[in-house]
């Protein structure tokens, strides 16, 4: 059955009346079979809905709606386990489960999770955000199935893009020396794996992926073993012929039971090879073939425009919506998802306003022409990262490594050696992922390796799993490493370019998306290391309290200081800290207000109260930033709350703390 095309998102609900009788999975599996590419239609207009009515991750959806109701319809959820990599691709898969009428509420504040969330439902069998844990996290389930004498199944869903990555290769052959009973679908759509869709290849797919071929197989293998030359013979035999007609051999090679690659938008055909293949025993990888953004025209001629919405503002002619511009081809990599939301850092947004990530593409773009020595590497997040304009001027000094952050690091590392500069565009959140090279491949060498990590602090509808809530603590710890967080978007683009010029690891961190509107200068000013800057001098007698400001957070902090008549000074720096500026405003004032937005535990914050107290100086310091607990997801100002980083939460806080201090008047 070819599926329905549409070409605008609906304005108001469609009729869908077999989607509105499944309540969860098991109405899936009371369905006849015939009935299921009705359903994928109706699942697919729904959809689109509302997506249009909320924003959020769209293509990757659309993709693997009739994969979601074949794997409802086989499995038995919640019991059988689902996996899905990334998590993009769940929004049928949560229409399925019991959620269909929240999903108005999806990325906001206290609605429903734009990733698989183990305490949203029990069909989310396991959290995501990040690509390429699916396999090791279904492998897990199924050994422990294993060991608990339970016979459910596991499947593992991955794209092709996250498949690059080396975790999924090394899960892939844990997994076949385990030779553990799970099942890997391989969902390309088209953006790594070789497109093989053809009458030869679905002609053998069939064959393999059918009971009498896998029986005459296994009963073969245990006759023809006994005589050496002919079992060599078959073997080789039937891996040329996979090799030739399909990318299997490397699945095959690895130990897995490879089928494909196969139309993954016929669900009946879907249906018919899922069912034979979860009847098989051990690791087995089944290749399908998917569009992004299927059944939707503007998504797939711009599959990676399309990767998220804008939330649809109600008009009476209903155009279709805005392109969400922010979206990456790296499927775990996220994109805006409401046109009001804003990363200011004082004031309502501006078209005219540009993002961190715009600020440092621009910076990026000027530098790259004066010096030949910059050549910049993301681990798949060119257009997250504003790089798509150096990617287009300087092709061969871009380098796009896919969805590996580890290799990103050491790559860079590598090219540091031989008299380049590298520049590693990267998310705060995914730079965890790549520690141990950041400290032994960079820093340990004190090779000069500047990082531009975007997404630091909270990041609003993407929520925890993608927030970067750490990166200050676990940067500054690290030798030899320098560690900057601007103020406002020309602070970015100075201290991008400071970094840049020290001779060794540096890291500028700054927010998601807009600025707060200043004017930024395109001359780089080279501002010095570990120095700040007074802003304002308290001329009060009564209580004097110096706030330091580490961040974005500044328009905050600069209202509590007018309002209190207090000192205010916007450090720049993490590492180093600008002792001398300490120690001068220590000697004035009776106590210190500290405020970033990150973890308070082993922040900016702890770094002051530790040199103080290496100093001898026992001077009261309140250390405002992330409370120690996951801050879930909602507008840039709901989350903001939510941590207590509101202005009016951080007044009170300050008020109540300067009641209980004991400061000298």
């Amino acid at each position: 059955m070819q599926s329905k095309i549409f070409d605008t998102i609906p304005c108001e609900r469609p009729k869908t009346p077999l989607l509105d009788q499944i309540d969860s999975p098991s109405d899936v599996r009371q369905l006849k079979e015939e009935q299921l590419p009705a359903l994928a239609e109706q699942l697919r207009e729904f959809l689109l809905y509302s997506v249009g009515q909320t924003g959020g991750h769209f293509g990757a959806g659309l993709g693997v709606v009739e994969l979601t109701v074949a794997l409802h319809y086989i499995l038995n959820t919640p019991d059988d386990h689902i996996v899905w990599d990334v998590g993009h691709q769940s929004y049928p898969h949560k229409i399925l489960t019991q959620r269909r009428d929240r999903m108005s509420s999806i990325r906001q504040l206290n609605g429903l999770a734009g990733f698989p969330k183990r305490n949203e439902s029990k069909y989310d069998t396991f959290g995501v955000g990040h690509s390429s844990t699916s396999i090791s996290a279904a492998l897990g389930m199924a050994l422990a199935d294993k060991q608990n004498d339970q016979n459910h199944q596991s499947v593992a869903v991955i794209g092709d893009g996250a498949m690059t990555a080396g975790m999924a290769f090394e899960a892939l052959n844990h997994a076949a020396h385990t030779n553990t009973n799970m099942l890997v679908v391989l969902n390309d759509n088209s953006m790594s794996i070789s497109k093989n869709v053809g009458g030869l290849a679905t002609y053998f797919s069939k064959i393999w992926a059918s009971k009498t071929y896998s029986t005459l197989r296994k009963g073969g293998k245990r006759v023809l073993k006994k005589i050496p030359p002919a079992w060599e013979f078959a073997r080789k035999t039937e891996e040329h012929i996979k090799g030739f007609v399909s990318p299997g051999a490397l699945f095959e090679e690895l130990g897995f039971y490879y089928v494909g690659p196969i139309h993954g938008h016929n669900v009946e055909e879907l249906v018919h090879y899922l069912r034979n293949m979860l009847d098989m025993k051990g690791p087995k990888l089944l290749h399908i073939i998917t569009e992004k953004g299927h059944g939707f025209a503007p998504a797939i001629d711009d599959p990676v425009g399309y990767h998220a919405l804008n939330k649809i503002e109600p008009k009476k002619d209903c155009p279709e919506p805005s392109q969400e511009q922010e979206s990456s081809t790296n499927p775990e990599k996220t994109t805006e998802s409401s046109a009001s939301m804003s990363m200011s850092s004082g004031g309502p947004a501006s078209a005219a306003v540009p993002k961190y990530q715009d600020v440092f593409g621009q910076w990026l773009c000027d530098l790259a022409k004066e010096d030949q020595r910059l050549t910049a590497i993301t681990p798949a997040m060119c257009e997250g990262s504003g790089m798509n304009q150096f990617a287009d001027m300087f092709p061969d000094r871009y380098h796009d490594v896919a969805i590996a952050e580890q290799h990103a690091v050491t790559v860079a590392a590598g090219m540091a050696c031989e008299e380049t500069k590298p520049v590693v565009a990267i998310y705060s959140t995914f730079l965890q992922r790549a520690y141990d090279q950041l400290i032994h491949d960079v820093a340990l060498q004190n090779l000069d390796v500047t990082f531009a990590i975007d997404r630091a602090g909270l990041v609003g509808e993407d929520g925890p799993s993608h927030a970067g809530s750490f990166d200050i603590s676990f940067l500054r710890c690290i030798p030899n490493m320098i560690v900057a967080a601007p103020s406002n978007e020309n602070e970015c683009r100075q201290l991008l370019f400071s970094a840049y010029k020290h001779a060794g690891p540096s890291a500028v961190r700054y927010p998601r998306g807009k600025g707060s509107g200043v004017e930024i200068q395109e001359e780089d000013l080279d501002y010095e290391i570990g120095k700040g800057r007074k802003v304002l001098t308290s001329k009060s007698d009564d209580k004097k309290i110096c706030v330091l400001n580490f961040g974005v957070l500044m328009d905050r902090a600069e209202k509590l200081a007018q309002t209190h008549m207090f000192s205010l000074c916007d450090m720049r720096w993490i590492k180093p800290l600008d002792e001398s500026l300490i120690l001068e405003q220590a000697a004035k004032h009776d106590a210190f207000i500290c405020i970033e937005e990150n973890t308070v535990a082993g922040g900016a914050g702890s770094a002051v109260s530790e040199f103080l107290a290496a100093q001898g100086l026992f001077i009261p310091c309140l250390h405002i930033g992330l409370p120690d607990k996951n801050i879930d997801q909602g507008t840039r100002e709901e989350v903001l709350d939510l941590a207590d980083l509101s202005y009016e939460k951080i007044e009170a806080r300050v008020i109540q703390w300067l009641q209980h201090v004991p400061i000298s008047t």
